[in-house]
């Protein structure tokens, strides 16, 4: 999917929301887990209810590799469902990946050519030669950490190094990468004070925002920090969407808690 296409999603939907699939078998509803696979009947049934209401969806893959094989098979049915009746979603394989370039490839070619995903997250601690084998792939998005919602955030990322705090060195060391118009990157919602900075390093870039709802973030303040003239957010919800109600009624609840983010992402779009 090329972003001008997830732009005009946007628009249509009047959303810039992302569902994030975060399955734990210990918080779905019990009667799922007669099914044959519980994580992906769980995922579909989300989908469906939700479709309408956002732009992304979000697979963590350590909530799927967790329960190995199985696991990984309930990944693949969930984005093949996405990829065949929902085309137009873009897709987020969070994996946070990084490493030297081969091994670099061979993820890329795991999530963009083997599972068709639109976009996959990255760590950058390892330098460029470890994000540029992503960037390679032509209509493919490679989501960078920037600055992340997490307390350890301040252990390096907000850390002075040679007069200015390392996560804007990693931005703007990212601007020179090869193909680095495929980058988008992560910046998280209790993090919002600081995206004025981040927006006169990356103005144009998507940005991935987690942290909105159960981790406290702050929906107004990062859309008046962050938002472009094209959006350029893709605002990441998961527990408080996906976990509205462990009953029979949960996909018809997590519908409800996405279209109440729609709803205020539509006012602020309209504003």
């Amino acid at each position: 999917m090329t972003t001008a296409q997830l732009v005009e999603q946007i628009k249509k939907k009047q959303s810039f929301l992302c569902i994030g699939l975060d399955v734990d078998l210990n918080k779905i509803p019990e009667h799922l887990l007669k099914e044959e696979d519980p994580i992906f009947a769980f995922n579909k049934a989300i989908i469906d209810a939700t479709h309408h209401l956002c732009v992304a969806y979000k697979p963590n893959t350590a909530f799927y590799e967790a329960y190995g094989l199985k696991g990984w098979q309930a990944l693949e049915k969930t984005i093949n469902y996405l990829n065949s009746e929902y085309p137009e979603i873009f897709t987020i394989a969070d994996a946070k990946r990084g490493d030297i370039g081969n091994t670099s490839t061979m993820y890329a070619k795991a999530f963009f050519d083997d599972l068709a995903f639109d976009s996959v997250t990255v760590a950058p601690y390892m330098g460029k030669d470890s994000v540029e084998p992503f960037l390679a792939f032509e209509n493919k998005h490679t989501i960078m950490l920037g600055l992340t919602s997490n307390k350890g955030a301040f252990d390096f990322q907000t850390k002075m190094v040679e007069g200015k705090e390392l996560y804007k060195q990693v931005l703007e060391t990212s601007k020179t990468w090869v193909n680095s118009e495929n980058l988008m990157y992560v910046v998280g919602a209790t993090k919002a004070e600081f995206l004025a900075d981040i927006r006169k390093i990356i103005p144009e870039s998507f940005l991935l925002v987690p942290g909105v709802g159960a981790q406290g973030g702050n929906l107004q303040d990062v859309c008046k920090y962050g938002m472009n003239d094209s959006v350029g957010l893709l605002i990441n919800s998961s527990r408080g969407i996906i976990y509205a109600s462990n009953g029979e009624d949960y996909a018809g609840e997590a519908a409800k808690k996405a279209q109440e983010l729609q709803t205020e992402m539509a006012e602020i779009l309209s504003a």
